[in-house]
């Protein structure tokens, strides 16, 4: 496979300088193609918030007792 473009083919993204050259080329930074020639590094990851983890968690319970009410308040059954 070549690092290179073939130039007798349009860009399909309209003209563009890393068409003509091999990747990685100083004209390349990343905004042709989807390609980022300069491989940033991502940032960690912070702890753990709980305290939101378990406001999350309560208002998922809270979300199936209202389910749960509404279908006993409805008579909700799954047989037809």
């Amino acid at each position: 496979m070549s690092d290179t473009h073939d130039t007798s083919v349009p860009d399909q993204h309209g003209p563009s300088d890393a068409v003509a050259g091999p990747h990685g080329s100083t004209s390349d930074h990343g905004e042709d193609h989807g390609h980022d020639d300069h491989a940033h590094t991502g940032e960690a990851l912070g702890p753990i918030d709980w305290p939101m983890w378990g406001v999350g968690v309560v208002g998922v319970v809270a979300a199936l007792i209202i389910v749960a009410g509404f279908a006993l308040a409805t008579n909700f059954s799954f047989i037809a």
